[in-house]
């Protein structure tokens, strides 16, 4: 039996990173150069590398005029790149700091004296929803990070989140748009949700919003979030509701995503075929529960493995963790912890969970992992350590335990996102 080198796993991942970076994809969307100034507002996981992207074109492609390029970018700390002419910040991702309140009043700002001949071009990819920070009036930053934890912490789809988000904010759910009319604004989003709604990527501060208070209200009493008071306020005031379709703010905004999770999957099917696996693609959109997602793909492994069938397959999108234990690691460690228990060391199966971005759940460190790989030997090993997977499991310790058996993939800054990317391949004899 032939089985994949870790190595292998590892190429099929930065394929798929390789196809979605902004030097890649940006360029063929980027919109000329305005009578006015072109005022360049950044923010997410991907911002200072699409900023950077950005100011190359219009330098050479427009011959632009560097006093009239102007903006500041928000980026996770760690992702930041080398821009020229427009400022980058790095701040806090998950959790929204200091740094990116400041960030976010500087965009603000821009967005504010932005004329009728200026182009606001928004640079938007995920992690702009945690990188753009700017409290509803009554509340903190401090309110903003205990939302942002109880958040996380409850098994919320990113929908939900930043449907609660939307409405706390001075610059989600279409506000930015609003405040910078009378320019046009331009949005180049890459992609980290499932189905690529502009209204969920970044929390929307461009486009109108959908939801209602009545929506944030409710996802708050489903999940049964204790949250400071002012929150409540917020949500009761007919004021916080966000901007929607009829708003004329609206009428002088485009929209493009350049880059997607489908994007990242299809550049790793040609490695595949080329090594002579059937590729079975269950697309971008997966969402749920991780350890549910994990159980259902292994019996599909399992599945084409008694069949016979040398596959693989692929899948995207952005699973959820509801916490209920102590430990550390984020949906595609656990992913991959659950998958590992579910094959229960099937020989011919191995596979790598990880998300584009580099990092995988952590509180923002860029060093944090990214995913995990597991092989038929995974259970094996951690039997030797005197290690239970499925305690580790229960405890929601998936990132301490494949930093003992050696699982984690680690990679470091991408400087992109377009969230999940999943393989899980299957050999035969």
């Amino acid at each position: 039996m032939i089985v994949p080198s870790r190595a292998f796993l590892e190429s099929l991942l930065f394929e798929a990173i390789a196809a979605v970076q902004p030097a890649q994809c940006l360029a063929a969307h980027l919109p000329p150069m305005p009578k006015g100034r072109l005022i360049v507002l950044a923010a997410g996981k991907a911002a200072s590398s699409m900023t950077e992207a950005a100011e190359v074109h219009y330098e050479k492609e427009w011959r632009a005029d560097p006093s009239r390029v102007t903006g500041v970018a928000v980026t996770r700390h760690g992702y930041g790149r080398p821009t020229r002419h427009i400022q980058t910040v790095t701040a806090g991702h998950p959790m929204p700091d200091d740094d990116g309140l400041d960030a976010t009043s500087m965009a603000l700002d821009y967005a504010a004296r932005a004329g009728r001949d200026d182009l606001v071009l928004v640079l938007l990819s995920g992690g702009a929803s945690a990188n753009w920070v700017a409290p509803a009036s009554l509340l903190t930053l401090q309110d903003k990070q205990a939302v942002t934890l109880a958040l996380l912490r409850s098994g919320a789809s990113i929908s939900e989140i930043n449907t609660v988000r939307k409405h706390l904010s001075r610059i989600k759910g279409g506000r930015l748009a609003v405040l910078a009319q009378p320019a046009k604004v331009v949005t180049l989003a890459i992609s980290d949700v499932p189905h690529d709604d502009p209204a969920v990527i970044g929390s929307g501060p461009t486009v109108p919003d959908p939801t209602t208070l009545d929506d944030a209200r409710a996802i708050i009493g489903r999940y049964g979030l204790s949250l400071p008071p002012g929150v409540s306020r917020v949500l009761a005031d007919p004021a916080s509701e966000s901007p929607k379709p009829s708003d004329s703010a609206f009428e002088q905004m485009g929209y493009h995503v350049v880059a997607r999770a489908e994007d990242a999957l299809r550049a790793a099917v040609p490695l595949l075929t080329q090594a002579g696996y059937e590729v079975i693609d269950l697309g971008a959109q997966i969402e749920g529960e991780a350890r549910d997602v994990a159980a259902q793909q292994a019996q599909m492994a399992l599945d084409l493995k008694a069949q016979g069938r040398r596959a693989v397959i692929l899948s995207g999108g952005e699973l959820t963790v509801t916490i209920r234990g102590h430990g550390k690691g984020g949906p595609n460690q656990e992913f991959a912890l659950a998958l590992a228990i579910a094959l229960q060391g099937e020989g011919g199966i191995c596979a790598i969970a990880a998300d584009t971005d580099g990092t995988d759940g952590g509180m923002g460190d860029a060093s944090d992992p990214a995913g995990a790989v597991i092989d038929a030997a995974t259970l094996q090993r951690a039997r030797s350590l005197g290690l239970d997977p499925a305690a580790f499991l229960a405890d929601n310790d998936s990132g301490g335990f494949f930093a003992q058996i050696g699982g984690l993939m680690v990679t470091g800054p991408t400087y992109t996102n377009v969230n999940d990317f999943r393989a899980i391949v299957v050999d035969t004899a």
